[in-house]
């Protein structure tokens, strides 16, 4: 699938339908933030997060993927990995094939702009955040960083078994959350203490399931801490 850097065709063609917001400063990128939406999002959605944070990371290339598949209860949005099936073994299933997609995508980013992997940090919000946390873990290249918002760890077992990097971390949720509960970031936290991975958390007060303000300002002061 082809992507588009400002208005005009890249030379790259991506494995995932792609919206790039090129770095401010005009400069060949220093840094990479790939930004994963939500389940029934699109790249477009999640780009709004790119558009806060560029003027305080000029070198920086953010982007802004639509997940490999047409979601299959809004018809105009897309999803990492089917949700509609309550078994947690094919959930799993489909989140390796999208993983295993996600990873690849890296990959070709990295090529592409001859960039090593540390230069690189993936954001991903509810199943966008539940991908990145499994594509990064399980990405041999050891990326940068993980900012998560409102997601969780698909499965504990499996994961643990497939660690083959432990990047940085910073989780953040809303207390309020029902549709991905909050009890998911602290089973996060002491999940990935025990594995020995730097973790970084955060609950919003009176949030339900979204990025606050507060979020995107703590996101941004981590990507900059672990980038620059």
């Amino acid at each position: 699938m082809k992507s588009f850097l400002g208005g005009y065709q890249s030379m790259t063609n991506y494995i995932l339908e792609t919206k790039i917001i090129k770095p401010l400063s005009e400069n060949k990128p220093k840094h990479i933030i790939v930004l994963c939406h939500g389940y029934g999002g699109d790249g477009q959605d999640i780009s709004m997060l790119a558009i806060n944070w560029q003027r305080f990371l000029p070198d920086a290339i953010f982007f802004c993927p639509n997940g490999p598949e047409v979601c299959s209860v809004n018809p105009s949005g897309f999803q990492w990995f089917n949700l509609s099936t309550e078994q947690d073994d094919k959930i799993l299933e489909n989140s390796i094939t999208a993983e295993e997609k996600l990873i690849s995508y890296l990959d070709q980013i990295l090529n592409n702009y001859n960039l090593d992997s540390h230069n690189l940090a993936l954001v991903g919000f509810s199943q966008g955040c539940m991908i990145s946390i499994q594509a990064a873990l399980k990405n041999k290249q050891k990326i940068n960083c993980v900012i998560g918002y409102s997601g969780k760890v698909i499965n504990q077992k499996y994961l643990s078994e497939n660690i083959n990097s432990k990047p940085k971390i910073f989780l953040m949720h809303g207390d309020n959350d029902t549709i991905v509960p909050p009890m998911h970031l602290l089973e996060a936290k002491e999940y990935f203490s025990k594995c020995g991975i730097k973790i970084k958390t955060k609950l919003f007060k009176n949030c339900e399931h979204r990025i606050p303000v507060e979020g995107v300002s703590l996101g941004l002061d981590f990507l900059r801490k672990n980038l620059l």
